[in-house]
């Protein structure tokens, strides 16, 4: 039998990189930048940060590597005045650099703190320009404390009804909810850096599902067909530790007081991120989806997959 050689080079040649999947996130108005601060603190990787504000001394203390000033010629760099109206006109001022910001991305979150005028008034606009470019588009928001009453209240109503419109996937967080999982002495600042860190959990565990490596992973196309779904969406999150601890996390995510008052039988997906040590076994992480198809209905697409954090210990 005759061998023929194959040239290495040649074989080189025909590969190509396979493409990472771009993924931004843009934080609008004082929240969502203070919101993309804390996720670039606590590290979240294979993301790009951008800020964008009409305060222009609140965007210059922003740690983002990319900034945008909203609406320049409008507000002078002096913000929104707590008005939305303005905070839409400065996106729309600032519609060239916005587009230009989020150019390349295959995903884009969006976030901001919903009552305010610059992330309240601008978000829709961001998400609007995102469409257009064909970006898959999510928005993950919080919306007022109760003791933030009248007119934040009603600018979050109607800056949400109109996000809406426009965002593929909406994760609306009530931020009287988390009320519920913290100390009754919790001071104020620390009730809004916890909200912060619920926007980056929300972030991160999407993200990581396509760009860390993990026992299963999840290509980026399904992620991208399940988000493109639309509607809302909730999210929560759990821990566990010792045997099972993929289900325990499971169990105490979904009776998190951010799915107080839905049911997983209305869901029409559900995405399943699980973050452990290397010792999480295959047995306990399709014990946890097995729970999960219980409580789900027949027709509810599930995407499960898994990332490995060696800090995790037995968790």
């Amino acid at each position: 039998m005759n061998l023929i050689p194959i040239s290495p080079v040649k074989v080189e040649q025909n590969l190509r990189p396979p493409h990472q999947p771009v993924i931004k996130v843009l934080g609008l108005g004082g929240g969502g930048s203070n919101a993309v601060d804390r996720m670039m603190a606590l590290g979240i990787n294979g993301v790009d940060f951008i800020v964008a504000n009409t305060d222009q001394q609140a965007l210059m203390r922003s740690s983002a590597p990319s900034k945008i000033q909203l609406g320049p010629k409008l507000t002078r760099g002096l913000g929104a005045g707590g008005r939305p109206s303005v905070g839409e006109q400065a996106a729309q001022e600032s519609e060239k650099e916005i587009a230009m910001a989020m150019q390349g991305a295959d995903m884009i979150f969006l976030t901001a703190g919903m009552g305010g005028g610059t992330g309240t008034g601008a978000i829709s606009v961001a998400a609007k320009i995102a469409n257009a470019l064909g970006i898959v588009t999510i928005a993950v928001v919080t919306t007022p404390f109760s003791f933030e009453m009248g007119r934040r209240q009603q600018n979050a109503n109607e800056g949400l009804a109109s996000l809406q419109k426009h965002a593929n996937t909406l994760i609306t967080i009530p931020n009287d909810r988390l009320l519920y999982v913290a100390p009754q002495d919790l001071p104020i600042d620390t009730a809004f850096r916890l909200a912060d860190d619920v926007l980056r959990q929300a972030v991160q565990s999407i993200t990581e599902l396509v760009t860390e490596p993990g026992l299963i992973n999840v290509d980026f196309a399904h992620i991208r067909r399940m988000m493109k779904l639309g509607g809302g969406a909730l999210m929560a999150i759990g821990h566990g530790s010792g045997e099972e601890k993929a289900l325990k996390a499971l169990q105490q995510a979904l009776d998190h007081p951010l799915l107080e008052t839905v049911s997983l039988n209305n869901a029409a997906g559900v995405i399943a991120n699980f973050t452990a040590s290397d010792e999480m076994s295959l047995l306990e992480v399709s014990n946890a989806l097995i729970f999960l198809q219980n409580q789900a209905n027949a027709n509810t697409e599930i995407v499960m997959g898994t990332t490995e954090n060696r800090h995790m210990g037995d968790r």
